[in-house]
């Protein structure tokens, strides 16, 4: 798949992570962007960047857009929907949350954005709001949802996101993870090199990636 013009994400689109996270459910989706250089494989390793302390994983059903759109309707927004990809929203969560300004920066680092191993067009896949999604650090079940428990469901968020920038071919969407990110444990968990991150959303197949140390 080509780098899409724009990889856009939903925050807090669980209610149990907003819970987790100790924030409240959103009345509107929240939305943010990652880079294209964010975008790698589902089996490329994760960087961690330089001077990083909080890496997180997320796990997530991803859109792909497949016409340009704008101004679309609730009603309408699955007819431009070209597929469906699993998708790992990696975070810093120390540049995302401490360090002032938008999310952004916790959000768009280089690797951040493991997507695939296919993309399942609509006619392949089930119901999309009963979708069991898992992930796993080096082995032990961390997340463990279904997107029955979205609070913005996917039609609802294209059409949304569609009143704020025109969507165009390529465009992904990301959805939202459930809880089970390592900043909700008490004491939090974060990610450190050699640790393997994998994870799965039904009929989307699983990733597997390797958090490896920044160097030049």
């Amino acid at each position: 798949m080509a780098r899409p013009s724009k990889i856009i994400c939903i925050g807090l689109n669980y209610s149990d992570h907003a819970r987790e996270m100790g924030l409240t459910p959103p009345t509107e989706p929240v939305i943010f962007l990652k880079s294209t250089t964010a975008m790698v494989g589902p089996f490329d390793d994760i960087i961690i960047p330089k001077n990083a302390v909080k890496t997180d994983w997320e796990v997530e059903l991803a859109v792909v857009i497949g016409r340009r759109a704008s101004y679309v309707s609730e009603a309408d927004a699955a007819s431009y929907i070209a597929g469906y990809m699993l998708h790992n929203d990696v975070s810093e969560r120390e540049f995302q949350l401490e360090r002032g300004g938008t999310w952004t920066k916790g959000k768009g680092c280089d690797t951040f954005a493991p997507m695939g191993p296919f993309l399942a067009t609509p006619d392949e896949m089930s119901d999309v709001n009963n979708l069991r999604l898992w992930l796993t650090v080096n082995g032990e079940k961390m997340q463990d949802g279904n997107t029955a428990n979205l609070i913005f469901n996917v039609p609802f968020i294209i059409s949304y996101v569609s009143q704020f920038m025109t969507l165009l071919p390529g465009d992904v969407i990301s959805t939202g993870t459930p809880a089970g990110v390592g900043s909700g444990f008490k004491p939090p968990i974060y990610l450190r090199p050699g640790d393997v991150v994998e994870l799965g959303i039904d009929h989307l197949g699983s990733a597997r990636q390797v958090l490896k140390a920044y160097s030049n």
